[in-house]
């Protein structure tokens, strides 16, 4: 006797809803950085705003004062400042994946089976899908590509309303490394050489350019002030193989076996390699250009590979998040092939917002340097 997928309660679907959402924030790399403040890498947003245009997922700035006050007994009444704020809008649009037997025949496992491999394969596919479209959005790539650089074939992704958001990175926070000059010169991915490759130098430069940016740092648990760089594997070898940034990293660690040089530091989840107000991870996500065709690639000639590293602050990403998701099961063909579907409604935005500091609009949060690897 077939089991009737209608048979489900409301209760088991909701269930199943959250459970897969779960599935798919546990799995993603990004999402971990996601907060519900402002002082969070990627800021969730949960709650809509109703506006004229009906109900929008909303992320605000308040803007530092920029008056100097009164002194003495001169009147201050009258004279108050107006707190400036901005408001960016996340535009939300709806993500399905699903999945369907062919037959009971094909399948000849039992449908409980078939719940759990399907649920677990779409809470990748889900975190794997939202790292990209984050990533991408920080990056300033538009969603045609994949994150190694290819065309994205195929793919409704570049059609997902918030796709049309992604910008690239403003003036004062894009940048490419140039080794021989050592110094972080505008975004030119043309201008990238072979040697351009990730180091110390590059880390230390990239820091002081987001401290006087005024990209504001994140607060670890113990009060720490850091930024998040992102690399990719490729990048993070390179560095690796840096001799000013094995002698910083050897002399910041405590002597002996236990030195992550010789034991192996754990790049995964959210700790990477902590240095001077750096937390440096390796992502196979993050943009690189190793996927793309020869003459596509970056160099005067198309021929080099790159990464986009990413250099995040607080604020880097605005993330709406509202509801769980939306878990179908259904049955075709009399009841013999099974099919389970999930539906999400989300919304990502980098935002941009006017910087009282540069006079311009600017990432709010992140900075953006293309190095070769």
């Amino acid at each position: 006797m077939l089991t009737n997928f209608g048979l489900l309660t409301q209760n088991e679907l909701t269930v199943w809803s959250r459970r897969f959402w779960k599935t798919a924030r546990n799995g993603s790399l990004l999402m971990s950085f996601m907060g519900d403040d402002e002082n969070s890498m990627i800021q969730r947003i949960t709650e809509l705003r109703s506006t004229n245009d009906g109900a929008r997922a909303v992320i605000t700035l308040v803007n530092d004062a920029i008056g100097d006050g009164v002194v003495g007994d001169n009147e201050l009444e009258g004279n108050e400042e107006a707190l400036r704020s901005s408001d960016k809008v996340i535009n939300m649009d709806q993500w399905r994946t699903g999945h369907r037997s062919q037959g009971e025949m094909a399948d000849m496992r039992s449908v409980v089976k078939f719940r759990g491999t399907a649920r677990n394969v779409m809470g990748y596919t889900a975190s794997d899908r939202v790292d990209q479209m984050c990533i991408l959005s920080m990056s300033g790539v538009s969603y045609a590509f994949n994150c190694d650089g290819s065309p994205r074939v195929g793919s409704q992704l570049p059609n997902i309303k918030f796709a049309s958001d992604v910008v690239a990175p403003s003036a004062n926070r894009g940048f490419r490394w140039s080794a021989s000059s050592t110094k972080l010169l505008p975004l030119d991915t043309t201008q990238i050489a072979a040697g351009d490759t990730p180091s110390w130098k590059m880390l230390v430069q990239a820091k002081a350019q987001a401290e006087k940016s005024y990209i504001r740092p994140l607060r670890s648990s113990n009060g720490i002030s850091l930024y998040n760089v992102f690399m990719t594997p490729d990048g993070i070898a390179k560095l690796k193989q840096d001799s000013d940034f094995i002698e910083a990293w050897k002399h910041a660690e405590a002597r002996g076996k236990s030195n992550p040089i010789f034991k192996g530091t754990p790049l995964g989840g959210t700790e990477g390699i902590y240095l001077d107000g750096l937390n440096i991870l390796s992502y196979r996500r993050v943009f690189n250009t190793t996927g793309a065709a020869s003459g596509s690639k970056w160099g005067s000639g198309g021929t080099i590979d790159g990464q986009r590293v990413l250099f995040c602050g607080a604020q880097a990403l605005g993330f709406a998040d509202v509801g769980n998701a939306k878990y179908t099961e259904k049955v075709f063909d009399y009841d013999n092939s099974p099919g389970i579907a999930v539906a999400k409604k989300l919304g990502i935005l980098k935002p941009q917002f006017y910087n009282i500091y540069t006079k311009s609009t600017e990432d709010h949060g992140v900075m953006v340097i293309d190095t070769a690897i």
